[in-house]
């Protein structure tokens, strides 16, 4: 049973099974709060959908309600579809300032930053929505200013801990503030939602300087070569300490893909990355240095097609060559689903003769299961939602909350869409609210459902035959064809037989549906698909998609 007006609903509308896609309504009696509004990236078998975004249906029918969006931190699994959840619905937006100022340049990008409010919050800021309050708390991840949240309710207080990591040696601001997860959970915590991608990895996540350290060494043993490094335009941190070990060892930087470039202009006017005079030079300056003096910073360590360094690989890239010696550093590691394109692109490198460095250049921003159980120790939940990860990361979290104590009913392990009902003597599934991800395909959104993309898989694996057939309005005697056009099933001119008894088959169809009276197109059409369908099956063991076009002209 429900019991809705004292309890708090939890309501995710993606970041649950998956990795991405993040975003969470809080909802208390008349008042609904949005955390984070990610993407994610289409799987393979998604063919031509470029992202995918939450559906904010149960938003958009609630809208009187929903006070606003506070988004944790500025990774595009968290804010990339805010753009596209504003043009839905307007709501207000808080967060901190990198990630309010990575949001502004999506939303100048969509041009409507004008239509947006925005809010740009402070640590320890507690900001008010009727019956729900949010405090920003300081974390720390692989990008600067993240943030977790307490969110205070009626019926509870339910920490969120973004995504977050324990780093006593933060390369930019201070460490996570550790006191105040102590002080919520002396004063009772309801509910503890925490990161969970990391959670199959014992121990702890080392500390981002240790990268640094790598980095400088790297550079230091290389001095003779020019050096190529790739990471995630949003680590400003490693970006940053890149940037300090060409400064150390008297190199210039040059910074390229369009991301990376926008991210650390962005960084560098909020004070948050700090670059030494004269380190950074634009990339039509880099020919004025000698290969040695140079170290280039890249986007594309997961093997994107269209990012620098696939392009660099490829031999696309319009400035710049690989040339034997060359050094380049992989500063990440494989997103799972991207190993293939990551190896693919290492291979690519080294056969143009450049030495690929890729082990040990790369800390995660996630805690491991040694934080998870400290922030379990100092805030001391009744109960536990696990969030931000695959089914086997929610399962294994469960698990860890279950070894801190927790009894096993008081953990939940959520899908998208499940209506968490939880109040201090209630926590139950009590309903289910529509969260199918919105594909985005080029400029339509939402415009590609699953439908067409079984037709693209269909089309991709056994190709197109297209049958044109003129016939005679009322006789339904056939003037002119049938004409067959083949793409990606078979080469006509190799296989002129088969493609002449297909026509004879759809002359036969034809002759015999009109000669029985049927004069419906549509009719003709299926009767045209289901006899070829089946011969071509038996001919080839093949099942292309058919598109009969029947004109019909009065003669």
């Amino acid at each position: 049973m429900s019991k809705s007006r004292g309890t708090v609903k939890v309501i995710a509308l993606g970041g649950l099974e998956q990795i991405g896609m993040n975003c969470t309504a809080i909802e208390y009696g008349d008042d609904i709060i949005v955390i984070d509004g990610g993407l994610s990236f289409p799987e393979d078998s998604m063919l031509g959908v470029d992202l995918v975004i939450p559906d904010v249906k149960y938003l958009k029918d609630n809208i009187d309600r929903v006070r606003g969006m506070v988004v944790t931190h500025g990774h595009e699994d968290h804010i990339g579809a805010i753009p596209y959840i504003e043009k839905e619905i307007q709501i207000p937006l808080y967060a901190t300032r990198l990630t309010m100022g990575l949001i502004e340049s999506k939303l100048t990008e969509h041009a409507i930053i004008d239509d947006v409010e925005r809010h740009v919050v402070s640590y320890g800021q507690v900001v008010k929505f009727g019956e729900i309050s949010v405090e920003f708390i300081r974390t720390n991840h692989s990008i600067a200013d993240s943030a977790a949240l307490a969110i205070t309710t009626p019926a509870g207080v339910i920490v969120h801990t973004g995504d977050f990591k324990v780093d006593f040696t933060p390369v930019y601001g201070e460490t996570i503030d550790l006191q105040r997860f102590g002080e919520l959970g002396k004063k009772g915590v309801l509910m503890l939602m925490a990161d969970s991608t990391n959670v199959e990895r014992p121990g702890y996540t080392p500390s981002e300087k240790m990268v640094g350290i790598t980095i400088d060494h790297l550079i230091d043993d290389n001095r003779g070569n020019r050096i190529i490094v790739a990471t995630f335009a949003s680590n400003v941190d490693r970006v940053q300490q890149i940037i300090n070990s060409a400064y150390k060892y008297g190199r210039k930087a040059v910074v390229d893909g369009r991301s990376m470039v926008n991210i650390i202009n962005i960084a560098s006017e909020l004070g948050i990355i700090s670059i030494p005079g004269n380190t950074l030079i634009g990339i039509d300056e880099a020919v004025n240095y000698p290969p040695e003096k140079l170290v280039y910073i890249t986007t594309g360590s997961q093997g994107e097609n269209m990012a620098a360094l696939s392009r660099i690989a490829s031999s696309t890239h319009n400035k710049i060559r690989i040339v034997p010696g060359d050094v380049v550093i992989l500063s990440s590691s494989p997103i799972p689903g991207n190993e293939k394109a990551v190896y693919n692109l290492i291979n690519e490198l080294e056969q143009k003769g450049a030495r690929v460095v890729y082990h040990d250049t790369h800390v995660s921003g996630h805690a491991c299961q040694e934080e998870l159980k400290l922030i379990y120790a100092l805030t001391k939940p009744k109960y536990a939602m696990p969030v931000h990860g695959e089914f086997r990361h929610l399962k294994k979290h469960a698990e860890l909350a279950e070894s801190m104590g927790l009894p096993k009913e008081n953990v939940k392990v959520m899908s998208c869409g499940d209506v968490l009902e939880v109040s201090e003597n209630f926590f139950e599934i009590t309903g289910k609210v529509q969260t199918q991800g919105i594909f985005v395909d080029g400029l339509g959104v939402g415009d590609v459902g699953n439908i067409v993309i079984r037709d693209r898989q269909h089309l991709s694996e056994n190709g197109l035959m297209v049958v044109s057939v003129t016939i005679e309005k009322g006789t339904g005697v056939i003037l002119a064809g049938p004409d067959i056009v083949s793409r990606g099933f078979v080469y006509v001119r190799e296989a002129e037989a088969l493609i002449e008894e297909c026509k004879d088959i759809v002359d036969e169809v034809i002759c015999f549906e009109t000669g029985r009276g049927v004069t419906d197109w549509n009719k003709l059409k299926a009767a045209v698909k289901e006899a070829l369908g089946e011969f071509l099956w038996q001919k080839t063991k093949r099942s292309p998609m058919i598109l009969p076009i029947i004109s019909e002209v009065d003669y």
